[in-house]
Order: structure tokens, then C-alpha cells, then sequence
């Protein structure tokens, strides 16, 4: 399964990506954002989970299932540019900032900024096409309210 997903994501040119493919994408961005300090804590798991929970409308049960599905996949993927190029083309750019605010909260969501996170929340937006003040006004949205 991860493989087919991989070479999708691989495939130069347009490819159309379900609806299921570009949530794992998203999900595996949300789980690569906050490995990238190599300390995925529990606080950083249990936001990314309420972030898809809420996104997708999903029970706990199944948020859970999707968040173990993209950490397998993001294990795998050999860089960024892969999951944000499917969202990219599955998102329209009003929505591209909102996944810039679910990658903030996972990055606040223990507490600590960090470099590794910071640098590649900064590459992730710009792989988004989300420009610099879009993406610092995400952050400026979500930093009040990242209380843990």
C-alpha cells in the first residue's frame, strides 16, 4: 500500500491524488514536522490526532489508525517535497494556510520551538506556495492558543 502511495507521490506530472492519499499526505507532514526535533512526544501525538480528528471528522479510533498509517509512510518518504506537492495540488491555498496552522500547533503543541521545526515549517509553507506573511500570520493565530 505504502509502496503505490510512494510511486504516486513519486510520478512526475499530474497525477490525480484521492481524497485518502492527500489526508495521509497531510498527516505524514503533520507526523514529519514533529519528528524533526527527534523527540515525538506524547503531546505532539495527541495534537496531531485532535488536528485530524477535527479536520476529517474522524472517531478517535480512526484518527489514530490514520496517524499510524502516515507514521509508516513518513519512515519511508525520502523527503518533504513529496507530501506537500500532493497537498498543494489537493488544497486550494485558503485551506494550504490552515495546514500551516495544524503544522504550528504540532510544533507549539510540546512547548518548544525548535530550529529543526521552525526551518521546516518555513520549507514547508514555501512548498505550499503560502507566502511568508500568510504563514506568519498562521503562527501569530495559533501561538495564544498553544497552551500544550
Amino acid at each position: 500500500m505504502f509502496s503505490d502511495l510512494l510511486k504516486r507521490l513519486t510520478t512526475a506530472g499530474p497525477t490525480p491524488i484521492s481524497d485518502d492519499d492527500a489526508r495521509l499526505a497531510l498527516t505524514a507532514l503533520l507526523v514529519r514536522i514533529a519528528r524533526a526535533d527527534n523527540d515525538y512526544s506524547a503531546a505532539e501525538i495527541d495534537r496531531i490526532d485532535r488536528i485530524i480528528s477535527t479536520r476529517y471528522d474522524l472517531t478517535p479510533f480512526e484518527a489514530t489508525a490514520l496517524r499510524s498509517e502516515a507514521e509508516t509512510l513518513e519512515s519511508e518518504a525520502p523527503d518533504t517535497v513529496r507530501f506537500t506537492r500532493t497537498i498543494k495540488d489537493a488544497v486550494p491555498y485558503e485551506q494550504r494556510i490552515g495546514v500551516i496552522e495544524a503544522l504550528w500547533q504540532v510544533v507549539l503543541a510540546d512547548g518548544a520551538r525548535d530550529a529543526e521545526e521552525d526551518a521546516l515549517v518555513r520549507l514547508a509553507a514555501n512548498l505550499l506556495g503560502v507566502n511568508d506573511r500568510d504563514s506568519a500570520l498562521a503562527r501569530q493565530r495559533i501561538s495564544p492558543q498553544s497552551g500544550g
